[in-house]
């Protein structure tokens, strides 16, 4: 345990936590916090370095804390201050988050099935972008990209609901303009909507090949996808519901989808020959 206990909520370290968690990236130096034994346990097996550990004074350093790893006492009222959550866990660390380009996210599936993309357009509820990251992981998709107006993955709601998979899946955010370009890289796009929505009937998603490379289009939580995006789509698809309902959750919809592309693909995968061992 660190000798000195910082008790000031005005310490500039207390500062810089407080700026991490609230995401103002120029007052905390580029770094995130995230907080809780298990999300710092599911940073460090992601491959990602603690830059500074923030204890408070009724908790003790876990003994797998890495040696590297800058160790700060705050008193727990400074502690609380600067935590985002309404009973903090007393043990919190900053880390320099994961970037990746839109070339490096594609390419991270190049070696293996092709892409599955998700991209999320306009949604705003960090915990429907988290639960659907952790649905990407899930469902072994390549990325999820994020259009503007679609909170960020780092948002310490969309942190806690993507369950550490925000840390492993690849989420870049792109310009609506470069959403076109998807599609010149050889991904279909599909456009999910309502099924009482205007336009051109939307097809049935079991009744789409999502063994190919695709991009899957989930729009805002209220207004859906922008009618823009709507036309760039390959095609428009929905998730039939017997139920007197008009439209699901973002994230509830996302994941349907994504578990549809995944149970195809494993089908798919399972239909294939089998190589044939001859010994001689």
């Amino acid at each position: 345990m660190p000798a000195t206990l910082i008790a000031s909520r005005s310490n500039p370290r207390v500062k810089q936590l407080r700026a991490a968690f609230a995401g103002r990236a120029r007052l905390s130096g580029g770094l995130i916090a995230i907080e809780g034994e298990n999300m710092i346990h599911e940073a460090m097996r992601s491959g990602i370095a603690l830059e500074t550990v923030f204890l408070s004074q009724r908790g003790s350093a876990p003994a797998w804390l890495p040696a590297s790893a800058e160790l700060i006492e705050l008193s727990d009222d400074a502690f609380a201050s600067a935590a985002d959550t309404q009973t903090p866990q007393g043990i919190a660390a900053l880390i320099v988050p994961p970037a990746w380009t839109l070339d490096q996210a594609l390419a991270a599936g190049a070696s293996g099935p092709p892409p599955l993309v998700l991209i999320a357009a306009g949604l705003q509820d960090p915990g429907n972008l988290g639960t659907l990251v952790r649905s990407a992981e899930a469902f072994a998709a390549t990325a999820v990209l994020t259009t503007p107006g679609t909170v960020s993955q780092w948002n310490q709601k969309a942190l806690r609901a993507s369950a550490g998979s925000v840390f492993r899946v690849p989420v870049v955010a792109i310009a609506a303009a470069e959403v076109a370009g998807i599609k010149a890289r050889g991904l279909r796009l599909l456009a999910a909507v309502a099924g009482s929505s205007s336009g051109p009937p939307a097809v049935p998603v079991e009744s789409v090949d999502l063994t190919e490379a695709c991009g899957l289009m989930i729009g805002n939580e209220g207004a859906g996808l922008s009618a823009e995006l709507v036309t760039l789509a390959d095609a428009r698809i929905s998730i039939p519901m017997p139920g007197p309902v008009e439209s699901l959750n973002a994230a509830v919809a996302g994941s349907l989808l994504l578990y549809e592309a995944s149970r195809q693909r494993q089908s798919a995968s399972n239909l294939k020959p089998r190589a044939q061992h001859v010994s001689f």
